[in-house]
This record gives structure tokens, C-alpha cells and sequence, in this order.
């Protein structure tokens, strides 16, 4: 049997630092701050509700960050 793969570590990273930033910024900025998946949504967006270690995920209003939460 495999081994279970221990998941990454979460950047120690605030989401709410993202708010208002421009999209595009704002992923490169969590990439540079070791985000493995980032992930830009619009308003109303319908999503899965899994958690996901390591993802940052944003909403996108008129090309800002209204929103970002992690998982």
C-alpha cells in the first residue's frame, strides 16, 4: 500500500491583504508568497465547498479582489 502523502504547509498569509488589489497583482503576489493554487471567481460564483490546502481563492469584481478566502 502507498504511503498517505502529507499535504504542504499553508503560507502564513492573511487572505484579507488581497482585498482591493488588482486581480492580476493579486495572484502573482500569493504565488510569490507560496500559494500552490490560486484561484479567480466572479461574484456569485457556484463552487465545490472541499477544502483545499495550499489554495487561495478570490472574487473578482470589475478586475479587483472583492473577496479572498483560503481553501
Amino acid at each position: 500500500m502507498a504511503p498517505i502523502p502529507t499535504p504542504s504547509a499553508e503560507p502564513d498569509d492573511n487572505p484579507d491583504a488581497y482585498v482591493g488589489l488588482a486581480a492580476g497583482r493579486a495572484e502573482d503576489l500569493a504565488r510569490e508568497r507560496g500559494w500552490s493554487t490560486v484561484r479567480a471567481l466572479p461574484p456569485g460564483a457556484i463552487i465545490t465547498m472541499e477544502y483545499r490546502v495550499g489554495r487561495l481563492n478570490f472574487e473578482v469584481k470589475d478586475g479587483r479582489v472583492a473577496r479572498a478566502w483560503k481553501g
